[in-house]
């Protein structure tokens, strides 16, 4: 067997009282292809960055071969210092590395290096980082959550790169698709402790519930031994017991081993405020379109969803996947074409901007609305920690902060506050962001049992296929079509994949282009200062309207507020609806100027 490139020996780390990692051991040799596998807050991350040697561990060894490159992709990179995306990917250059793979990465996901990082979007921020990982070319790359904010058309480039690549890999996603399609070797961290088998993710979840089976077989034995062993010591012969000091022993020691069992995580117990039945038809939409100045984002489609349906969109980073859902559900009117909705809808959506959620807010005010402890599911009450618990939060964290939840207890804490609504059509715009296989596996039966329709945004491809029934996809000039069945049926009725422009393979005189200083560019369109200052500041404006809504839609959520003041119901009203066209000036000037801004890069 070759000699392990990286190996981490009986690493033990304790955050608290519990040890987050207990005895762990990781080897990776050359070119094996490794997927780390967990629940949220299993200590994933925290072992990748051990691996990295950018955390000390409390006890335990980390060996590096000499001479091996290593290349860590965190979840959240850090820009500071970079004056440019092109200098931060550079900047993790070796010193004799060729600079060219730096500009052609970058080009290659979309990116011109010389943007801004302070002002990326979170899909931007993440192509930025895969180009540094990617660049000097490893011996082993260290990917944490490598598909995160990426497009599906960006995952598949980037599943292709790594396959074609030779480096050994450390992966740790959500992705089933992309973990099957990559992995060879599975270690899965479980209660501190890492468990291996020599076969790709695909074959993970089978291995996984015969080990927990076999688990509970032993934990129930062993509480059968226990039992039996005290009925001994109640009723043996009394000088028996007191002469059998040896047996005496094992029983408390076989109590001490009950007593430290530390058992699997349960499941997310998820399920949906069902409202009353709707009317056979959902949403019928008539040659609708929508354009920003002479690009058509929706071009004369036509749909019939029907009670039952579960649509899902997928399509590249500024296809105009969220302008579609919003027409779809009334959020925003079509320039041309009707659309008509069907008798008692009561929608619940589920959107991506986490970051409507106040930092400083607790997770039992954020349930809750502020009002008391308990959250209205379905029009019943329910107390806030039996909720909780429910999307498996803790009865101590009731009075966290926000700001320090991590990803996939924020992406649990959107779930529970839609769910909670009365709905029969589910609008979810990525429901699958951050959440552990074992989270994914319910909200897809959840989905399954759920008697509504259902149309979400996501890029999860394997998530698409056990979900949906049909799916849209955009094929370019503002033009939609809806494919029966799945992604992988979708993608069998298209005979192609979804568009990417790609740049052509580079010319040796391309490449020496690429190394030698740029000319500046005489006489192409560039944003003006204006425009500029509006893109930069028209996310914090959304942002502070979307907190505005919030703010009077907590003082409407009260059923008494118009008998008790009619003035203050009337000023909220007022100031909600203002604030709602408000909001949508906003998006629509700021998806134009980002369009713009598209083209003049793409020109």
């Amino acid at each position: 067997m070759a000699p392990p490139l990286i190996q981490l020996k009986d690493i033990a780390l304790t955050f608290g009282g519990t040890p987050l990692l207990s005895g762990v051991e990781l080897s990776v040799s050359a070119e094996e292809r490794v997927c780390l596998i967990g629940r949220n807050g299993s200590g994933k991350s925290t072992l990748l960055k051990i691996a990295a040697g950018l955390v000390e561990p409390d006890s335990g060894s980390r060996f590096v071969q000499p001479g091996a490159t290593v290349r860590y992709l965190p979840q959240e990179p850090d820009f500071s210092g970079a004056a440019t995306t092109l200098a931060y990917v550079e900047a993790g250059l070796g010193p004799g590395d060729d600079p060219y793979p730096a500009r052609y990465l970058l080009e290659q996901l979309g990116l011109h290096g010389d943007e801004n990082p302070e002002s990326l979007s979170g899909g931007e921020a993440r192509r930025t980082a895969l180009a540094r990982a990617l660049a000097p070319s490893p011996d082993i790359l260290l990917l944490d959550e490598p598909t995160n904010h990426l497009d599906l058309t960006t995952i598949e480039w980037l599943e292709a790169e790594l396959a074609s690549r030779r480096c050994a890999l450390v992966l740790i996603s959500h992705d089933r698709r992309f973990l099957s399609n990559l992995s060879r070797s599975t270690a899965w961290l479980d209660r501190g402790q890492i468990r291996r088998i020599e076969r790709g993710f695909s074959a993970f979840e089978e291995w996984r519930d015969e080990v927990l089976a076999e688990e509970e077989r032993d934990q129930h034995k062993l509480d059968r031994k226990i039992v039996a062993e005290e009925h001994w010591l109640r009723y043996g012969v009394s000088g028996r017991r007191k002469r059998n000091v040896k047996r005496l022993g094992n029983l408390h020691a076989l109590r001490a081993q009950r007593r430290d069992y530390r058992g699997a995580t349960g499941s997310a117990n998820l399920a949906a405020a069902e409202a009353d039945k709707s009317g056979k038809l959902i949403i019928e939409a008539k040659g609708i379109g929508k354009s920003y100045g002479d690009r058509a984002i929706v071009d004369n489609f036509s749909i019939r969803i029907q009670r039952g349906d579960r649509i899902g969109i997928v399509g590249p980073n500024g296809a105009g996947k969220t302008t579609l859902i919003n027409l779809l559900t009334g959020a925003n009117p079509p320039d041309s074409g009707t659309i008509r909705f069907g008798a008692n809808i009561e929608m619940a959506t589920l959107d991506q901007h986490r970051e409507s959620l106040d930092p400083k807010s607790t997770l039992a005010e954020a349930l809750t609305g502020g009002r008391g402890d308990h959250v209205m599911v379905g029009g019943t009450p329910k107390h806030v920690v039996s909720y909780m618990k429910d999307f498996l939060f803790s009865q101590e964290q009731v009075r966290t902060p926000l700001e320090v939840l991590s990803g996939g207890e924020r992406g649990r804490l959107m779930l529970a506050r839609a769910l909670a609504k009365p709905s029969n059509l589910l609008v979810l715009d990525e429901p699958t962001n951050d959440l552990d296989l074992e989270t994914l596996d319910v909200l897809e039966e959840m989905l399954g049992d759920y008697r509504g329709t259902v149309i979400l945004i996501s890029h999860d491809r394997d998530f698409l296929d056990r979900v949906v029934t049909s799916v849209i996809v955009p094929e370019g000039q503002g033009r939609w079509i809806e494919y029966a069945g799945g992604y992988s049926d979708m993608l069998t009725q298209r005979g192609a994949d979804l568009q990417r422009a790609v740049p052509k393979p580079p010319t040796d005189n391309a490449i020496q282009a690429a190394k030698a200083p740029k000319a500046p560019t005489v006489g192409k369109r560039r944003l003006n200062f204006n425009e500029k200052h509006a893109l930069e500041t028209l996310p914090k404006t959304i942002e502070k309207l979307h907190a505005e809504i919030a703010k009077q839609q907590k003082l409407l959520d009260d059923p008494d507020l118009y008998a008790k003041d009619r003035k203050k119901f009337d000023h909220a009203s007022q100031a909600i609806a203002a604030a709602q066209n408000k909001l949508q000036e906003a998006e629509d000037k700021w998806l134009e100027l980002e369009m713009l801004r598209e083209e003049i890069e793409q020109a």
